[in-house]
């Protein structure tokens, strides 16, 4: 790791943490008791982006791409849809470009590692959007669960390409993505069992990837 990925690090969760008080703003209809955190947070956000620009300026040349997954977010959040499948999908889009990012604030140097690791993180947490729907707003909503499965099956053809253990987890997800949602499995349920299948894909992907 370089030293830039400490201001990266935290300028990617205080970023985060401006961009959710942001959308909970127009939610709440602009009431003043909304503003400080959204305020406070995006402040912070802009130093760190600017100390993480001042130890590595050419990080500026990926600040483009985050402008369509934002721009979504926020358009989502003012028109009361952040809970729609495009937003979801959007949300991954900019967290898989930071794994980008961090490979190209350095020392690595294979950004053709990073764009795989990133598409594994699209997919899987792609996957996870419909996964949660499927099991939690979309309960009992067949058209959508068999979306959810043909998504899982997918991700598991495309991963099958560049690396076959984990095709085998991805395959395990898609049974998941079948038979879980039917079973009325409770929200604490569903999130032990995201923290437990995001573990397992971070490892099988860093070492097969």
């Amino acid at each position: 790791a370089a030293w830039v990925h400490l201001p990266l690090t935290a300028f990617w969760f205080v970023g985060y943490f401006a961009f959710f008080a942001t959308t909970l703003w127009p939610k709440a209809r602009r009431r003043p008791r909304y503003w400080p955190p959204v305020r406070a947070y995006a402040v912070a956000a802009a130093i760190l982006g600017l100390v993480t620009l001042a130890m590595q300026p050419r990080l500026v040349v990926w600040a483009p791409l985050f402008a369509l997954p934002l721009g979504v977010g926020l358009w989502a959040a003012a028109a009361r849809r952040e809970r729609e499948l495009l937003s979801g999908l959007a949300t991954v889009v900019g967290s898989g470009l930071m794994t980008v990012v961090a490979y190209a604030a350095g020392p690595g140097t294979d950004l053709s590692r990073a764009w795989l690791l990133a598409l594994v993180q699209f997919l899987y947490f792609g996957g996870t959007v419909f996964y949660v729907k499927s099991a939690i707003r979309e309960r009992g909503n067949r058209r959508f669960l068999l979306l959810s499965v043909a998504a899982h099956a997918a991700a598991t053809v495309v991963v099958l390409v560049f690396s076959p253990w984990l095709a085998l987890v991805f395959l395990g997800l898609t049974v998941r993505a079948a038979l879980v949602p039917p079973l009325g499995a409770s929200p604490k349920q569903l999130g032990i069992g995201e923290i437990v299948s995001t573990v397992i894909v971070a490892v099988v992907s860093l070492l097969t990837v």
